[in-house]
């Protein structure tokens, strides 16, 4: 049996979410003094999935000017095809509706087919294309949108 844990990141795992950065994202990766920065004095939640006390993946999220957004979302390959970033957008999107943010927001590299289908199979619909967005590798990136409550536009007082 497989005991998996969603947790918060601490600064301890900072480090070792800078490698994995580095492992997957080579010259697009977030530093780690980024990172430390950001998880310090930033407003973004930093959340992490572990199996069997194993940090197995990790998204970071929160709110981006007025619109609630998910920044960076990893899985280490050896626990890939676990469901577990289903389980990491599971999170963001419910901490989204705790917020009440009327929508939730990503970006997917046009070539990363099998983030695209998750988001896709959850409801996230395309809204543009960002141009050579991620650098250095100018590849192109899909904006993607998920609605979270339905719009109710407002009745004029009578």
């Amino acid at each position: 049996m497989t005991d998996e844990r969603i947790r918060d990141l601490v600064e301890a795992d900072l480090p070792w979410m800078a490698q994995v950065e580095r492992d997957l994202f080579a010259n697009a990766a977030w530093s780690e003094a980024l990172i430390r920065e950001d998880w310090r004095y930033g407003t973004c939640r930093y959340r992490a999935v572990e199996i069997d006390g194993s940090l197995a993946g990790y998204a970071v999220y929160g709110y981006d000017g007025d619109a609630f957004h998910l920044m960076n979302l990893a899985i280490v390959p050896d626990f890939r095809g676990r469901g577990l970033a289903k389980v990491l957008v599971g999170e963001f999107l419910d901490e989204a509706a705790r917020h009440k943010a009327p929508d939730a927001w990503l970006e997917v590299a046009v070539n990363n087919e099998a983030a695209l289908g998750l988001y896709e199979a959850l409801g996230f619909e395309i809204v543009r294309t960002r141009r050579k967005y991620y650098q250095p590798g100018g590849i192109d990136a899909l904006v993607m949108r998920k609605e979270l409550r339905p719009y109710v536009p407002e009745t004029p007082n009578a």
